[in-house]
């Protein structure tokens, strides 16, 4: 059974850093392309960053681009969110996910099969 616990959230003000993990088991982490995504208070589901299994190539929502690191250490399972500047809009529930695949497709980045039971994020001064 897929399992997605994500640590680290938390209250901040703006321009502060956080460090988001997940915990991954279940499966063998290493094969496959993981996901951030969050949901604002009200909003749908926002893809964040998403990290392929073998290269570890990364990709980012525009919105977090040079703010937020995503990074994955398959020697323990873990996949991390670093993410700093943050802004009042970053407020969210982010969540882990798992994609049914081992490289990251843009054009699918929402064809998450797992998720996690989320972190919160609050941004605000």
């Amino acid at each position: 059974e897929v399992q997605l616990v994500e640590s680290g959230g938390g209250l901040v003000q703006p321009g502060d850093s956080l460090r988001l993990s997940c915990a991954a088991s279940g499966f063998i982490f290493s094969r496959y392309a993981m996901a951030w995504v969050r949901q604002a208070p009200g909003k749908g589901l926002e893809w964040v960053s998403g990290i392929s299994a073998g290269d570890g190539s990364a990709n980012y929502a525009d919105s977090v681009k040079s703010r937020f690191t995503i990074s994955r250490d398959n020697a323990k399972n873990t996949l991390t969110l670093q993410m700093i500047s943050l802004k009042p809009e970053d407020t969210a529930v982010y969540y882990c996910g798992k994609y049914p695949w081992s490289n990251f497709r843009s054009n699918m980045k929402y064809e998450i099969e797992s998720m996690g039971q989320g972190t919160q994020v609050s941004v605000s001064s």
